[in-house]
């Protein structure tokens, strides 16, 4: 563990300015010019794995073999990240001024199924019943139920989320009278598998690594990082957000994913823009240390995923920020992170 004091935060707390006349165009259109960045990657992505997709269903033989390669790469490797947590940016911070706001539909309705993401359930679920139940026992994702630092746990966590999920969604804002929520949901859902469905008759092999197997991994992967980030709750206040919550800070996860390590403060102000979680932290490191908030410095949550599913938590405390000297040794970490991965007795439903 390391003192606040000795740590100076790296993460970015500022985005790039405009340099050209197409930087100015995009911020012409943009509601807050510190998005610039996520218009470059939108660019990116659209001149680059959308083609390669169509060329999975024109193309044959080994040069359909090397697309695919670059295909899977871009889609998987480098892609999947930044633009699923440019897409939870967009969903909190809409990116465009009211007079362009159909050009808000592009991301989820356009590109996000090209990484698995039906065009609705996103919003729905994090917007709609996430961040409105914090992680509580009528939070369709949430965590309290499962031993969290047990694969066997994770396992049933996440295979109920992929069986039941979207049904469960559908139920949890039909019970709360959510018209809005529920219309954009069957919308969503009917536009995706009917589009997939057809394009299976056109070239399977190809639909399905287009856009099957990313639904897949999408779901899976939005599993792992909900379960890293709610893994450790404090079973005597467990609404708290510093106490339900953990942040990952310095680590190069942040500059890549847009601050996405700040779930602590993610979920105080869920609309924050992703540059100003860096200077909440630091101005609040006060609430930290009162709540005990867990913060662990130069790990991701992937990485985080890992140490608890190995039970290696003086690794983790290693790497637990000491807010205002808090705490007073590891062993003093490595308990408390212990007591809060325990399963609670809920009763985990959606209201009826």
């Amino acid at each position: 563990m390391r003192d606040f004091a000795q740590i100076t935060i790296h993460d970015p707390i500022s985005a790039r300015k405009p340099t050209n006349f197409l930087d100015h165009f995009w911020v012409s259109l943009l509601k807050d010019p510190r998005d610039l960045p996520l218009m470059h990657l939108t660019l990116r992505i659209s001149l680059t794995l959308v083609p390669l997709t169509v060329l999975l269903y024109l193309t044959q033989g080994w040069v359909w073999g090397l697309v695919f390669v670059a295909h899977f790469y871009l889609n998987h490797l480098y892609f999947k990240g930044p633009f699923g947590l440019m897409l939870h940016c967009a969903i909190h911070r809409p990116l465009f001024k009211k007079e362009y706001e159909f050009l808000n539909n592009y991301l989820p309705w356009f590109l996000a199924p090209f990484f698995g993401h039906t065009p609705e359930t996103y919003r729905a679920h994090h917007i709609g019943m996430h961040h409105a139940e914090n992680n509580m026992e009528t939070d369709g994702s949430s965590t309290l139920q499962y031993q969290r630092d047990d694969m066997r746990d994770f396992r049933k966590y996440v295979g109920r989320f992929l069986l039941f999920g979207v049904y469960n969604l559908y139920l949890y804002h039909r019970a709360k009278k959510r018209k809005f929520f529920m219309t954009r949901i069957l919308a969503g859902e009917i536009v995706f598998y009917s589009t997939v469905i057809a394009l299976c008759f056109v070239n399977f092999t190809a639909t399905f690594f287009a856009f099957i197997f990313p639904l897949f991994v999408f779901r899976i992967v939005a599993m792992l990082g909900n379960w890293s980030q709610h893994s450790f709750v404090d079973a005597e206040d467990p609404e708290n957000p510093y106490k339900n919550s953990g942040t990952c800070i310095n680590h190069k996860y942040n500059h890549k994913c847009w601050n996405d390590g700040y779930h602590i403060s993610h979920h105080i102000y869920p609309h924050l823009h992703w540059t100003e979680h860096p200077n909440h932290l630091m101005q609040n490191h006060q609430e930290y240390a009162d709540n005990k908030a867990l913060v662990f410095e130069n790990l991701d949550f992937l990485r985080v995923f890992i140490l608890l599913m190995q039970k290696k938590y003086d690794r983790l405390a290693d790497h637990v920020v000491n807010f205002n000297g808090t705490f007073k040794s590891k062993e003093e970490i490595v308990e408390l992170l212990k007591a809060r991965t325990q399963k609670m007795d809920v009763a985990h439903a959606v209201p009826a």
